[in-house]
């Protein structure tokens, strides 16, 4: 029973709520009516779940060495010696497996979509997260094919506005993640070449003011957009920009004040505001374009 607990662990099943960006489309582009865009969005949406997780795990034994030397991460299941090498990686590979067939049963394009994703993934871990700047934009491009998975392939076309937005958002979250490891080590954590130890806080400060402005202003130019009008047949969704802000300015509190940023997935799942922000957005998301 310990053992299948840290291997669930391994798979980190809280971060499965990243992958809520591949409903974007069947949410906004009015397909949770047909039931097989629904079908395939749906699976599409399991398939990230299982192939995103096989990452994690990869990641976790790339990473074992150093994540010994952290205060939280040395509580993993393969840092601490619960899982061994060996076992981590057969989990991954066969996550992997049924997460690409999976893929396959949405769609071709799916398929490759989740390839792009793992290598992109196994390049972060083995070297690009390295390279300041670039190490963000390659999280960011992770979210960005997932919303691609859940629309163009799958045959529901994306708003542009919606697309750019989900970029400003998720490089967002990426660069609080950053500042979060930055001020970690700048009160004495520690650090190493990897992660916010390339990053001042200061600079990390100046990109997160413009990814947030960025992205109250694409959602709110997406609610205004004549296309999104004509496609929900309301222009009422400008009503929900407030949430948007909100939540936007709950986040940097907790970056800022409280020390979050290091897990978004955690803090969203944690924090009552958070949470009861984007249950308001969503319900009344709904409501307004049903």
């Amino acid at each position: 029973m310990r053992r299948a607990v840290d291997l669930l662990r391994l798979m980190r099943p809280h971060q499965w709520t990243k992958n809520l960006f591949v409903l974007t489309g069947l949410v906004f582009g009015h397909a949770w009516g047909d039931p097989i865009l629904r079908r395939a969005v749906l699976t599409a949406a399991a398939a990230f779940c299982l192939v995103s997780s096989a990452t994690y795990v990869v990641n976790d034994v790339a990473d074992r060495e150093r994540d010994r030397r952290h205060p939280a991460k040395r509580l993993r299941p393969v840092a601490r010696g619960a899982v061994a090498v060996g076992g981590a990686l057969a989990l991954a590979a066969v996550l992997a497996v049924a997460g690409m067939f999976l893929g396959a049963l949405a769609s071709r394009d799916v398929l490759l979509l989740l390839l792009l994703y793992a290598a992109l993934s196994v390049a972060y871990s083995f070297g690009l997260r390295r390279i300041v700047l670039l190490d963000v934009f390659v999280i960011a491009s992770g979210f960005m094919l997932r919303i691609l998975a859940g629309t163009e392939a799958v045959g529901i076309p994306p708003s542009r506005w919606l697309l750019l937005c989900g970029l400003m958002l998720t490089l967002f979250l990426g660069f609080a993640k950053r500042r979060s490891e930055a001020d970690w080590i700048r009160r004495g954590g520690g650090g190493d070449e990897t992660g916010g130890g390339r990053y001042t806080v200061e600079l990390l400060d100046g990109l997160l003011v413009i990814c947030a402005a960025g992205v109250i202003l694409t959602y709110s130019l997406y609610t205004m957009s004549p296309d999104t009008i004509r496609t929900h047949g309301t222009a009422n969704l400008i009503y929900t920009v407030p949430l948007i802000v909100y939540g936007t300015f709950r986040y940097f509190f907790l970056l800022l004040d409280r020390s979050g940023g290091s897990d978004p997935a955690r803090d969203l799942l944690r924090d009552p505001h958070l949470l009861l922000t984007g249950a308001s957005w969503l319900l009344l998301t709904l409501l307004l374009i049903r």
